[in-house]
């Protein structure tokens, strides 16, 4: 299985260093071979993914969005951005910018193409405009970033795997284009939503008011944090085996961040049976659905 974790890690909000504790735990807990990270931080002297993953044998990239200008931060006079990690070596890496709302608030995303024992990876990090209002704005930043991370698919192997922050509902029209439920312009694509399709059936809520540092922004409960996939080869690779919600508690009422993660695990070995069923020789290059 490959298993892929994505998180809003909230900067260095809250109690970070005791944040920080319970992030390491989940991060052992779970041991995912690729991590997407949100709002995380790399200042002149300092880089948050790094520090959170040490000794952990994780490769790291980032790619920052916006100066980070926090009074009394170590991570001052540094970026806030996006960050991904892999268990194996990373090949490639390419960034890209979204459009913004003209607003200052800028959003980026990073992705890279990771070495993996079953061939390359293309893995995508991103994190969209956060205000309710901005829904137009998160509706270009979809298209450009679904654009984006289908382009660095590698054209043979695993399917291509998209996480963040979206800041949109499963029944917005962000989402929906995203999963082939809606087009944009005449232009339209399809993605699995990994929760809708190997969740529990809940609602899967990544921002939830039991949460402190959810609770007091005053925004009802949602879910906007997604791990999106190709769809699986026709042997059965890349099928969503497991999805579920993570980092979902706390201790001494400290939270690991003001959101909930997002799990999921994908096959990595063709289904028994379905190469002689669909009359496929083993290697071949097939098409992506």
């Amino acid at each position: 299985m490959l298993s892929v974790l994505t998180l809003n890690l909230w900067h260095d909000s809250g109690p970070y260093e005791r944040r920080a504790e319970l992030i390491r735990e989940w991060v052992d807990r779970l041991d995912p071979d690729l991590i997407g990270f949100q709002e995380a931080l790399r200042g002149p002297d300092a880089d948050q993914t790094t520090e959170l993953l040490d000794g952990r044998g994780y490769h790291v990239e980032y790619k920052g969005s916006v100066p980070f200008w926090k009074e009394e931060s170590r991570w001052r006079g540094g970026e806030f951005g996006n960050a991904v990690a892999s268990r194996w070596p990373i090949a490639e890496r390419e960034e890209a910018s979204l459009s913004d709302a003209g607003e200052g608030e800028k959003c980026t995303a990073i992705s890279v193409t990771v070495e993996s024992p079953f061939g390359e990876v293309g893995f995508t990090c991103s994190h969209l405009h956060w205000k309710f209002r901005d829904g137009t704005a998160r509706e270009t930043q979809v298209r450009e970033l679904c654009d984006f991370a289908l382009r660095r698919r590698p054209k043979s192997g695993f399917p291509p795997i998209l996480v963040g922050d979206f800041n949109a509902e499963p029944e917005s029209a962000e989402i929906r284009y995203v999963k082939g439920l809606q087009s944009f312009e005449g232009h339209s694509i399809a993605m699995l939503d990994a929760w809708a399709v190997a969740g529990d059936g809940g609602p899967g809520h990544t921002w939830v008011n039991r949460n402190p540092y959810a609770r007091d922004v005053l925004e009802y409960d949602r879910r906007i944090d997604y791990i999106l996939t190709g769809f699986p080869i026709l042997n059965g690779v890349g099928k969503l085996e497991a999805c579920r919600v993570v980092c979902n508690e706390p201790q001494d009422s400290v939270w690991p961040t003001d959101h909930l993660g997002v799990y999921a695990e994908l096959r990595t070995d063709p289904i028994p049976g379905l190469e002689e069923k669909w009359g496929l020789a083993g290697g071949d290059d097939v098409t992506v659905r």
